[in-house]
């Protein structure tokens, strides 16, 4: 790609380059860390986490609040099912709901499981001014846009690389 414009704009061009790389970095390093300490991939680490709040809840609960699909919920829910982590059952007024909760073995992962960029990032990004995180918000959406992501449904708050994401199912 020839990029045209004053040395000066083209500079911050390789500056915002740069920034994005760094970040991804940063995620890919931390996916591997995660998966090296507990086996477990951002995605699932987060379903994870939002089950350790004592008491059962639904499949469609956990995937609202981790903005994805119940499609996507429920492989992960399969996966994270198969390597004892959690635990399902059906609900009894309606045999469709599906109830989640972790497992003895869950919990030790999660009491186990490092802090990542997500843990680290929420933190950073709420010491923040409100208007601050809404111009940091509004930036980010742009950068989206500008790289083409319009048309990509189904995406999870969640930084991975791309190799922990094809696992995360």
């Amino acid at each position: 790609m020839v990029m045209t414009g004053t040395p000066h704009l083209e500079n911050r061009t390789k500056q915002a380059l740069t920034a994005m790389r760094k970040i991804l970095r940063k995620t890919e390093l931390n996916s591997k860390a995660l998966m090296r300490e507990t086996g477990l991939t951002p995605s699932q680490l987060i379903f994870m986490q939002l089950l350790d709040e004592g008491q059962e809840q639904t499949a469609g609960n956990v995937a609202g609040r981790m903005g994805i699909t119940q499609a996507t919920a429920t492989a992960l829910i399969h996966k994270l099912e198969s390597i004892g982590m959690i635990a399902r059952r059906k609900g009894q007024s309606d045999r469709r709901q599906v109830w989640l909760s972790l497992t003895p073995r869950g919990r030790q992962v999660l009491q186990i499981a490092p802090d990542g960029v997500h843990a680290k990032f929420h933190s950073e990004f709420m010491a923040l001014e409100e208007w601050e995180q809404a111009m940091l918000v509004a930036s980010l959406e742009r950068i989206a846009h500008m790289l083409g992501t319009d048309d990509q449904q189904d995406v999870p708050a969640v930084l991975e690389s791309s190799p922990a994401m094809a696992e995360a199912s």
